[in-house]
């Protein structure tokens, strides 16, 4: 009996759960890249199975042509309504982002948010030619037309770089609606009826919607954090520094292992950017620069030349609505070619003791045992690191004195017991 009664206690607020509308939501922040194309593709395809309608908040600079590409056929292909609100105050949907939101079924801004300036930009540099400008403008019109917007506004965005403040993209039929908050959106939206692509009409159902969140997740986020310009150009740049360092005192293996990583992420970064080769051949130009240093020390010439290219590289790197800060380029190049000059001083200092002194020479220098393991440890010695062994065992910190050589190994005392 008492089951009974909790089942018919708590069978009417599950009823009502269930039959409250649910909308999905998916937040876009930053560039658009495949990553958030993926997102934003898995979101429209979970809204159609488990959902009466997706939303969409966006603040973006723009991003890769095709990855909007995908978006905006997603989108026009959704048998669930999609929403793109561009929020909060102060965001944008600019350049891909302004394409976007014109292709969903809804589209809405909060005050002080802006839209447009669409125009196509030249991945290799130099001018994109009239075809590309004509072709461009006629597939955002096209979207515009399908979804009822403003065929001029849609037009001048790309021809024109037109942008317009919410208020007035709202007036010229640009976008549906203004509003402040997302309760307030819900409210307009709700008895709205809006085409799908087979040509049904829906009706949402927004009042009391239950939003459920749709998130990047930790990998998607991690790359989709990766895909940042100012990233890629540090990693691309600090990797190329620790590869120079390990090229100046082979053998240890960690500078090497760390360069190679950062210099893979950095290429990850750059994969899902729009990148201008010209940028990229400068930047391999920059790192020969720095290691051809390590083999022509003198006073820091091709190091100099190094910094200049790795300046313009990353000047040039990305092209479109995102780009390496300034600030970010002049303190790393000055860092890498200060780093890079010592590095190729440690390098010469090391083959002219080698050169004038010879391994045989090394008998009567002390040095300061590292890493003992026993008797054999490392030490640090005329601008090398050698395999010590003594008589005894050694420890960490203790200075010993060079007795002997046999091979490839060094054999030691003491400094007090040497005399």
């Amino acid at each position: 009996m008492v089951g009974a009664a909790i089942v018919l206690a708590v069978a009417p607020s599950v009823l009502a759960q269930s039959d409250r509308p649910s909308v999905l939501l998916a937040e876009v922040s930053g560039v658009i890249t495949p990553v958030i194309a993926d997102h934003l593709r898995e979101a429209v395809e979970l809204g159609e199975r488990d959902h009466d309608a997706v939303l969409v908040t966006l603040d973006t600079p723009g991003g890769l042509e095709t990855s909007m590409r995908e978006i905006v056929q997603s989108f026009l292909n959704a048998r669930v309504p999609v929403i793109v609100w561009v929020t909060p105050a102060g965001a944008q949907a600019a350049s891909a982002g302004a394409v976007i939101a014109l292709a969903a079924h809804v589209a809405a801004m909060s005050p002080g948010t802006s839209i447009g300036a669409a125009t196509p930009v030249a991945l290799q540099g130099g001018e994109v030619g009239d075809k590309v400008i004509n072709n461009a403008a006629a597939y955002v019109a096209a979207i515009a037309e399908e979804r009822g917007r403003d065929r001029e506004f849609a037009r001048d965005i790309v021809t024109e770089g037109r942008s317009e403040p919410a208020s007035r993209a709202l007036r010229i039929g640009a976008v549906d609606l203004l509003v402040a908050d997302r309760q307030s959106l819900l409210d307009q939206l709700d008895e709205r009826e809006v085409s799908l692509i087979d040509g049904d009409k829906v009706v949402l159902r927004t009042d009391g919607a239950n939003v459920v969140g749709y998130d990047l997740g930790f990998v998607k986020g991690v790359r989709q954090r990766l895909a940042d310009p100012n990233l890629a150009f540090l990693f691309m740049s600090l990797g190329t520094l620790a590869i120079v360092y390990e090229l100046s005192n082979p053998g240890i293996g960690f500078g090497g292992i760390v360069g190679v990583i950062l210099v893979v992420l950095g290429f990850f970064a750059l994969s899902v950017l729009p990148v201008n080769f010209v940028g990229i051949a400068l930047l391999i130009l920059a790192a020969a620069l720095f290691i051809a240093e390590l083999f022509v020390p003198g006073v820091g010439v091709l190091a100099g030349g190094g910094a200049v290219s790795l300046v313009l590289s990353g000047l040039f790197l990305v092209r479109g609505p995102v780009s390496v800060d300034l600030f970010v380029i002049l303190p790393t190049a000055a860092v890498l070619m200060g780093a890079v000059i010592v590095a190729g001083r440690l390098v010469w200092k090391a083959r002219r003791a080698h050169s004038a002194t010879g391994a045989g020479q090394l008998e009567g220098r002390v040095a300061e045992v590292r890493h003992a393991d026993g008797t054999r440890a490392r030490v640090f010695l005329e601008g090398a690191w050698w395999t010590v062994k003594g008589e005894s065992s050694l420890h960490e910190g203790e200075r010993v004195r060079v007795k002997a050589i046999d091979g490839l190994e060094l054999l030691v005392d003491r400094e007090d017991e040497g005399g």
